[in-house]
């Protein structure tokens, strides 16, 4: 098991998230494909809202089921002084994939997890402030399963009838998120899928 850092370099994730990209071939298309990995799981950050003076506290670890490499996103979420998250997350960006992000539909998550709703957060070109960023919310059950989220589902936080574009994609997060509960959400595999 290998925890992985709270201190985060937005340009090293960035970097590592384009090395790490590989392909998958699909019917159509290729998916651009985010393993975690020992090389590119160091690169996301653990965050959380102590930032910002919450009281949740978790931990992001790096571990391995068989062949399968994840992450693995524990704690306890508190609402408490106006608290109420504990995030992996990472830099992303599409400008140097073949179509630029332009024509992707969602993302897939390979997930596994204790029954409970998480979150996707995505921060774009377009969004101004931490507070304001598209969300989708799945369900994380015990046994390992594929989620599709497509980006038509997301909605913004702060500016309704708004679209997410991969295109303007700049971060990315797994969220636990919103209510008093206990984390424990494991993610395989992030794809973006045309």
């Amino acid at each position: 098991m290998i925890k992985l850092p709270c201190n985060f370099n937005m340009q090293k994730a960035l970097f590592i998230m384009m090395l790490s990209l590989t392909a998958t071939t699909s019917a159509a298309e290729e998916d651009l494909r985010f393993p975690f990995t020992p090389n590119s799981a160091q690169y996301w950050q653990y965050v959380s809202d102590r930032t910002m003076g919450g009281v949740s506290n978790g931990q992001v670890t790096l571990e391995q089921d068989g062949e399968i490499s994840f992450a693995k996103l524990t704690g306890n979420v508190s609402t408490r002084n106006n608290g109420g998250f504990i995030q992996l997350r990472s830099g992303i960006s599409f400008a140097n994939s073949e179509k630029g992000g332009k024509e992707l539909q969602g993302v897939r998550l390979n997930v596994r997890g204790n029954g409970e709703t998480y979150h996707i957060f995505i921060r774009t070109n377009d969004t101004r402030s931490y507070s304001d960023y598209y969300s989708a919310s799945f369900q994380a059950n015990p046994n390992w399963e594929v989620v599709d989220l497509p980006f038509n589902t997301f909605e913004r936080k702060r500016v309704r009838n708004s679209t997410l574009y991969a295109k303007n994609i700049r971060t990315f997060a797994i969220v636990a998120y919103g209510r008093d509960f206990t984390s424990d959400i494991s993610v395989a595999t992030i794809d973006f899928y045309y």
